[in-house]
């Protein structure tokens, strides 16, 4: 491991537009570079970048005890759609047509609704797809019936014990607000997928929450567990016990079978593992065991952009990549034949219904604590105003990025938007200071505005 330094941090810098190489290239590049390239590796083959957070606002409705947004973060403007555009636009830029934006923030539900839309529906004519990653509570049904009329095709719930949500006490507790949000999102060509931040609280409940999962896989399609770190302004500092190897064997140990994390994943592995499973009736399989099938599928498909907002198209894409190639497809029968001869009474009992579920498991860096290789090798970039960054690197200077006027044309005139004050300005302010209230002071600053009071105390 090579730590970077305070000073090194301070002086990365996003990457620049490619130039030369195509993204693809350039992305196998810098795995090379990190020795992260390998048969299991999808980066720089499937596509240019796993997915770039779009943050749209910095507020937030809740209050995460391992939140990585900085102490200035409540206090500052939402950004002006002209300036969410054009980081949209350098998204494209840098990675083409088919690149996953997630969209984000802060909760991006507290942008107005109609913006919220505009967003989704730019991002979609611009050739690429939108995931909302949200904490659901202003996810109404009805906002999510607009958002996927403009085009969204994922939504990511976050939900865990971090959030401290009155009424919940346990992660199987909060299993109820999980159902709810499902309900809410059934029956939409929308992929569901849950977040949940794995810390010392709740490191026990994982068998449990996979269990969960997989019984609700009709819509569910993605579990993500991510090890809380040290970064940003949460009050909680401390990482679970479990490693990634702890997290997938407690997901395994709930499963009740064991899971291929090592066949397909993208960035660095000590960043990020993947596993698909098959679930038939209530018994769940590893969709990944033959690796060398699957990763020859991943490799060779990596060309289709697929319409994950409508499985039935999906499912046709991927029926006619397969009969185009035979050798392909015999190895597809062959292995369906196996499994059918394994679980033939399980998938009678199922009337031949087989859900599937994937698990990505996420380990973020401590602030500081960054390993070059592991941000060098990162599959999860932000969009900074200058160009796209390792979201690890982010956190760690996020202030850096957010207190930077935008430039904003207004009747053919350019003019500066202060994030500190939602204002248009004539000329680029030279230092934007942020003065923080109760109101606006969250995680730690909030405890340091609450001491006062609590030491007056007798």
């Amino acid at each position: 491991m090579s730590t970077i330094s305070a000073e090194d941090i301070r002086a990365w810098q996003p990457y620049p537009l490619p130039t030369g190489a195509n993204p693809l290239a350039q992305t196998r590049q810098r795995l090379e570079r990190s020795g992260q390239w390998a048969p299991w590796q999808m980066l720089g083959r499937r596509f240019a970048i796993g997915c770039v957070a779009l943050e749209i606002t910095q507020r937030c409705n809740l209050d995460c005890t391992y939140c990585y947004l900085s102490e200035s973060s409540e206090a500052l403007q939402d950004l002006p759609l002209q300036e969410v555009f054009r980081r949209i636009d350098l998204i494209h830029a840098h990675y083409g047509e088919g690149t996953d934006v997630q969209v984000t923030g802060g909760d991006p539900t507290l942008r107005k609704a109609d913006e919220l839309v505009a967003i989704v529906r730019y991002i979609r004519q611009r050739g690429m797809r939108s995931s909302l990653f949200t904490n659901g509570i202003l996810a109404t049904r009805s906002l999510l019936e607009k958002l996927c009329a403009a085009g969204l095709e994922d939504v990511a719930f976050h939900v865990d014990l971090t959030q401290q949500r009155k009424g919940y006490r346990s992660e199987v507790g909060l299993n109820a607000l999980r159902l709810e949000y499902i309900e809410r999102a059934r029956g939409l060509p929308l992929s569901v997928f849950f977040n949940t931040t794995v810390y010392p609280g709740n490191e026990q409940e994982i068998p449990e929450l996979a269990k969960f999962f997989a019984h609700h896989c009709d819509v569910v399609r993605l579990a993500a567990f991510q090890c809380g770190a040290d970064s940003g302004r949460g009050t909680q500092r401390s990482r679970a016990a479990l490693s990634l190897d702890g997290v997938q064997r407690a997901i395994e140990f709930g499963l009740g079978t064991q899971l291929s994390f090592d066949v397909a994943a993208s960035g660095h592995r000590e960043c990020n593992r993947y596993a698909f499973a098959l679930v038939i009736g209530a018994r769940v399989h590893d969709g990944f065991a033959n690796a060398a099938l699957v990763q020859r599928i991943l490799h060779e498909s990596g060309v289709i952009h697929f319409d994950r907002a409508h499985r039935g198209r999906m499912w046709a894409q991927l029926t006619a990549f397969v009969l185009r190639r035979p050798p392909l497809l015999a190895g597809l029968v062959a292995e369906a034949a196996r499994l059918l001869r394994a679980h033939w009474r399980e998938t009678l009992k199922a009337r031949g219904r087989v859900g599937k579920l994937s698990f990505h498991l996420h380990s973020f860096q401590d602030a500081n604590a960054l390993d070059a290789a592991r941000c060098e090798a990162c599959s999860f970039m932000v969009m900074t105003p200058q160009g796209p960054l390792s979201m690890c690197i982010h956190n760690a200077k996020r202030d850096d990025y957010l207190l930077v006027a935008a430039q904003v044309k207004k009747e053919n005139l350019i003019r500066f938007w202060n994030p500190a004050t939602g204002k248009l300005q004539d000329h680029k302010p030279e230092r934007i200071a942020v003065q923080l209230t109760r109101k606006t002071a969250r995680g730690q600053a909030r405890q340091d505005f609450d001491r006062p009071s609590r030491e007056a105390l007798p």
